[in-house]
């Protein structure tokens, strides 16, 4: 009887050291899992918020440069009256001509005259251009939708296409209404080989299509 009981009492003693150890062991993995993971998830959002700030820091970096050079003016200084402002090319005719501000009889005489209450070139709306028929815009009628216009000035070189070709009335005041976008409008006299003060007028309409700017 005391050799049964003996025999029970060691084999508890057996069952409890060996749950015990059970026991530890399960803390000890269940510790170490959790440990792993808790470390794991930290590490995780750690990234996923480096991450989001450094990809929100970028996107106002780049919002900011794109604002600054949006905002930045083409011209600091405007021109005065008479002003060489730049040059017009017209590959189709292979030509180079000067243009001033101002669209007086003064500047027409000299080159291309731009209108003085119109946007400067490159600038969004509409940039006025206007010349003689029988001196800088002699071959104009030559030049027709498709083809380009580019103006040189101190702010780059701002290339145009023709968008529209129009013929109106002396008086139309349409040519110099705002557009919604950086436009170029050149005009002159028409019919060209009109003798006297001709009655309509020969307009290119054309859109800005690529620039370099020089700052």
């Amino acid at each position: 009887m005391k050799h049964t009981d003996k025999k029970r009492s060691k084999t508890q003693v057996t069952l409890l050291t060996f749950s015990v150890l059970l026991i530890l062991s399960g803390v000890w993995f269940s510790g170490t899992n959790a440990y792993k993971f808790i470390k794991g998830y930290l590490l995780f959002k750690t990234s996923e918020a480096y991450a989001d700030n450094h990809e929100k820091a970028f996107v106002e970096r780049d919002h900011k440069s794109t604002s600054k050079k949006t905002n930045e003016p083409f011209y600091p200084i405007r021109p005065k009256q008479g002003e060489n402002i730049g040059n017009l090319f017209i590959p189709k005719l292979e030509a180079k001509l000067p243009i001033f501000h101002g669209t007086d009889e003064e500047e027409l005489d000299k080159g291309v005259g731009h209108f003085s209450r119109s946007v400067l070139p490159g600038e969004k709306d509409n940039s006025v251009l206007s010349g003689h028929r029988d001196s800088v815009f002699r071959r104009l009628g030559d030049v027709g939708k498709g083809d380009l216009l580019v103006v040189e000035t101190s702010a780059g070189k701002f290339t145009y296409k023709v968008r529209n070709v129009r013929i109106v009335d002396k008086d139309d005041r349409t040519v110099i209404v705002p557009k919604p976008r950086a436009t170029l409008t050149v005009s002159t006299c028409y019919p060209f080989h009109f003798i006297g003060a001709a009655p309509q007028r020969y307009i290119l309409v054309a859109n800005l299509v690529s620039q370099e700017l020089t700052k």
